[in-house]
């Protein structure tokens, strides 16, 4: 599989050639079985060889995040979905290259055909995605005969579909203060799991279709994290009405409004009768997110 980049090749025109380009493979396409195995080779510290460290150094990654990753049961794989996150050019190609500069040659040989067949499977996927949808006899509303709902996130199974503590509604300009909720709720004793759109839904489905699976069938709870940019946003806006419309009245506790910087415009009204975890606020800052990791936790 080639490593040259051509000048305009999405994931399908690189997928349809005969020698793949990985650098224009999204870091999707690796699954978790191959990243646990690069955290067999870098997780532990070494003195000869570089470890993770290096790698998140090399991926732009500041001292101060690169201390606060040692607190992960998985540096590696930690670094590789906040590297993702963070970075559209966050490719398999990538990833290979940033391994070399590092002098780690003896990963990309021992895990080159794992890679390759997990590119082989990726592109597949597309593939299929890409055919038309074949159509059905009988139509359900409440169980769909069709896979759009199945196969939507990282780690899902069609035998044991992905669940999560929470889905997190945001806008892209609050992506900031999401990572930091990612660090203090998923990287330390709390242990929770939340579904944050960017780092775990995969590409190629329908938003809203798997935007209200997401909130109705897989998470728990949902975290609105409100802000002037989140009162413009139109994706924030549906995800928190079809939220509301599953729970009147807040019966089930669903919503969990956040705010997390001061506002000029006026908090939303449809969230005013729930209540508040305040960020902004110097005198309850440090009771923050105990708070909302006991409210998340609860069954």
């Amino acid at each position: 599989m080639s490593r040259k980049s051509p000048e305009n090749s999405p994931d399908m025109a690189s997928c349809s050639d005969s020698q793949v380009d990985l650098d224009t493979i999204p870091l999707i396409a690796l699954n978790m079985s191959l990243r646990k195995k690069l955290g067999l080779y870098l997780n532990p510290r070494n003195m000869v060889a570089a470890d993770w460290m290096a790698v998140a150094e090399t991926m732009g990654f500041t001292y101060l995040e690169i201390k606060n990753y040692e607190a992960s049961k998985s540096p590696t794989e930690t670094v590789l979905e906040d590297w993702r996150a963070r970075n559209t050019d966050a490719t398999v190609g990538k990833l290979l290259s940033i391994l070399e500069e590092v002098e780690r040659k003896d990963i990309v040989e021992d895990l080159r055909p794992l890679i390759d067949e997990n590119v082989k499977k990726y592109c597949e996927s597309l593939k299929k995605k890409a055919e038309p949808p074949v159509q059905v006899a009988e139509v359900d509303s409440c169980l769909p005969l069709t896979p759009e709902r199945v196969g939507i996130t990282l780690e899902d199974d069609p035998e044991a579909p992905e669940l999560f503590d929470a889905f997190i509604c945001y806008c892209q300009s609050d992506f900031e203060f999401v990572h930091e909720m990612i660090r203090e709720l998923e990287q330390t004793e709390y242990k929770l799991k939340l579904c944050v759109f960017d780092r775990d839904v995969l590409p190629g489905s329908c938003v809203w279709t798997i935007t209200s699976e997401l909130i109705e069938r897989r998470c728990k709870r949902m975290v609105v994290v409100i802000s002037d940019e989140y009162l413009d946003s139109d994706a924030c806006d549906f995800q928190t009405k079809f939220a509301l419309s599953l729970c009147p009245g807040a019966r089930s506790k669903r919503l969990i409004p956040v705010k997390y910087k001061s506002m000029k415009k006026p908090f939303p009204s449809i969230l005013r009768f729930l209540t508040l975890c305040d960020y902004t606020r110097p005198c309850t800052k440090s009771w923050f997110w105990v708070r909302l990791a006991r409210a998340l936790s609860q069954p």
